[in-house]
């Protein structure tokens, strides 16, 4: 496969505040499409909260890739599922002096259509975080902690 790249432009705009832009994802032409909002978290002097913070962006980095490579393998496997959603934590600790991400807690839950399929879908999450893009280019540990429920 041939290397892929992904562009992302950031702007300060004021304070501890910009926006962050792909060009990729701009398809509208329309000013601000393709762009979020980028802060300092809160837990930093000057942080702002309620706006989508680098930490928060890793942690869904995580936790999308995770999501994107079980819809794949999903796929691939046949698997007969109803809804997938996760919930993530991205843990920030000081290490020898340094910020660091250090752990992800993945929390997926899928629903599977019919009890038979449990085993299929616990191999699968296991195959999609084993085979995350994201996870594999981190440092941080992830750890998941998946739940399969049967459509009522």
């Amino acid at each position: 496969m041939e290397p892929h790249f992904y562009n992302v432009h950031v702007q300060w705009n004021h304070d501890r505040q910009g926006m962050m832009c792909s060009p990729e994802l701009n398809k509208t032409g329309e000013l601000g499409a393709g762009c979020i909002e980028v802060a300092t978290p809160p837990e930093f002097p000057k942080g702002i909260p309620g706006i989508w913070s680098p930490e928060h962006l890793f942690t869904a980095a995580v936790s999308s890739c995770l999501m994107t490579t079980f819809l794949a393998i999903a796929e691939n496997s046949k698997l007969e599922f109803s809804s997938f959603s996760c919930s993530a934590k991205g843990k920030l600790e000081q290490v020898e002096g340094k910020f660091r991400m250090t752990e992800v807690l993945l929390y997926p839950v899928v629903t599977i259509v019919n009890e038979s399929q449990r085993e299929r879908a616990d191999k699968v999450l296991q195959k999609a975080e084993a085979a995350c893009l994201i996870s594999n280019s981190i440092q941080s540990k992830v750890t998941m902690f998946p739940s399969i429920e049967v459509q009522a």
